[in-house]
């Protein structure tokens, strides 16, 4: 019986394995119509269309596709190939949102040149959500799974995740295993703990003047939020893996009256050792103080998504096993990037990030995927899904 077992098995590899290795050409095209629909955060026809390309494949492979709505957002992807039980799933996420706005595709659509895919949203993480696709696929024309195998694909994790964070953790509760298709290090490795992150926008309200006849009886704005801009920054605590960055300003009307009004961005980082609660606080304590007299300042928005904890060693290792036995080698690395995968090992679920296909310089006009590393990345996580426990 068991070696009928152990036979079963090694020909569902074979057959997985085999398929995945002839779909190079496939992922790609699927790539291309992928990245070339603009699907920014909040834009709900752009990460609808996405979800839309996304479900078309795996229908025609056969498996069953729901929609959800997010108003705001677009929706979430849920699929589900089935086991033979009904036991507890293993699950493939990813993201639909980009954070490159609306005609950014007109500008620079989808290209390759010297094994490499450019374009928006290419690695973070629309290769991903293709390399996950074509995994379920894999196994809904050739069987192989011993539990249900789920896909969930979220619509708003470069925001932060705010209308989604309770579904992702409820997914998560219970999975056998969450992998999470962010893109692949440069180095090749995945990832095994993330810092979380906070976004804190506020505002700094002054008094109005004539900066030439009535300079004193004014109250900068822009002065105020510099003085804060300054103190936010020594927040940043590299032994204590916290950093934090003022990334977006705005202020004033026209250069000769003293500013009324101005307000900024703030993203900090930290670790799993941090309090986020004690550290909103001391934000929150620089915003309000009154850094030039008459002027008030207030947090007018915050949120955050929770650091990812590491990587069981077992869930770790089992990648590694796969990896190995396909020709390379794979470590985990730790990264200042936030993620989803930081929600769902939040409530237990062991999770491995960075499965999607080897890529760089996301969010930036250089972004790139490494397309030779498509088809082994499939097949590692193909594996991984194989021998889990």
């Amino acid at each position: 019986m068991q070696d009928t077992l152990e036979e079963s098995r090694s020909q569902a590899r074979a057959r997985v394995l085999g398929w995945l290795a002839g779909q190079g050409q496939a992922m790609q095209d699927l790539l291309r119509k992928v990245v070339n629909i603009d699907s920014g955060s909040r834009d709900e026809t752009g990460v609808t269309a996405v979800a839309a390309a996304l479900r078309e494949r795996l229908e025609a492979a056969g498996v069953a596709v729901q929609f959800e709505p997010v108003p705001g957002y677009g929706v979430l992807l849920h699929a589900q190939v089935p086991g033979p039980g009904e036991g507890a799933p293993i699950l493939l996420m990813g993201h639909m949102d980009t954070v490159y706005p609306a005609g950014t595709v007109a500008r620079r659509p989808f290209r390759v040149a010297d094994g490499r895919a450019y374009g928006p949203g290419v690695a973070d993480m629309k290769s991903g959500l293709v390399m996950n696709v074509f995994v379920a696929e894999a196994f809904a024309r050739c069987g192989g799974l011993h539990a249900p195998l789920q896909l969930f694909f979220s619509c708003d994790e470069e925001v932060g995740s705010p209308a989604t964070r309770e579904r992702i953790m409820d997914r998560a509760r219970g999975a056998r295993a969450v992998l999470n298709a962010e893109p692949g290090r440069v180095s090749g490795n995945l990832v095994t703990s993330r810092k979380g992150s906070m976004v804190v926008a506020f505002e700094v309200e002054g008094v109005a003047a004539h900066a030439g006849i009535n300079h004193a009886a004014g109250a900068s704005a822009i002065e105020a939020l510099a003085r804060k801009v300054l103190a936010l920054h020594a927040l940043t605590d590299p032994a204590a893996g916290i950093t934090a960055n003022v990334g977006v300003v705005q202020g004033g009307i026209v250069p000769n009256m003293v500013a009324p009004h101005a307000k900024a961005e703030l993203d900090m980082r930290f670790t799993s050792e941090t309090d986020p609660e004690e550290l909103l606080a001391r934000v929150r304590a620089i915003v309000e103080e009154e850094s030039v007299p008459r002027t008030r300042g207030r947090i007018t928005e915050s949120r955050r998504t929770l650091p990812m904890k590491p990587t069981p060693d077992d869930l770790l290792a089992l990648y590694q096993r796969g990896a190995r036995a396909l020709g390379f080698e794979v470590q985990g690395e730790f990264t200042g990037g936030a993620a989803d995968s930081g929600l769902t090992a939040s409530v237990g679920a062991p999770t491995l990030c960075g499965t999607g296909p080897v890529g760089g310089h996301a969010h930036t006009e250089r972004e790139y995927c490494e397309l030779a590393t498509f088809v082994p990345r499939a097949q590692a996580v193909a594996l991984a899904i194989l021998d889990h426990p």
